[in-house]
């Protein structure tokens, strides 16, 4: 009976641990840049982001570095926090 009740919550964190350990597995990776939308109908890039900015917003695209490039060159914000722009070498 006291070996029951050591048995299952050690069963149960194992199978916790080994539930996140499958997670992380099948989570894609990071993107490398990001450029964030504005909101309703017609959105439109506001500011562009390093893929792992924690600053993003919820809206947001994955874009490739040239799209990155382009859309600095083409006037869109770059984030005040991770600095998209030093990251590509655009002087601003």
């Amino acid at each position: 009976m006291w070996l029951a009740r050591i048995d299952e919550p050690i069963a149960a964190a194992e199978r916790r641990e080994r539930e996140k350990r499958q997670g992380e597995e099948r989570r894609p990776p990071t993107p490398d840049w990001t450029v964030e939308l504005s909101i309703g109908v017609g959105a439109q890039p506001i500011e562009v982001h390093i893929g792992g900015c924690q600053t993003r917003g919820n809206v947001q695209r994955v874009i490739t570095r040239e799209q990155a490039l382009a859309a600095l060159a083409d006037g869109i914000r770059a984030c005040i926090h991770c600095r998209p722009d030093t990251e590509l070498g655009v002087l601003g």
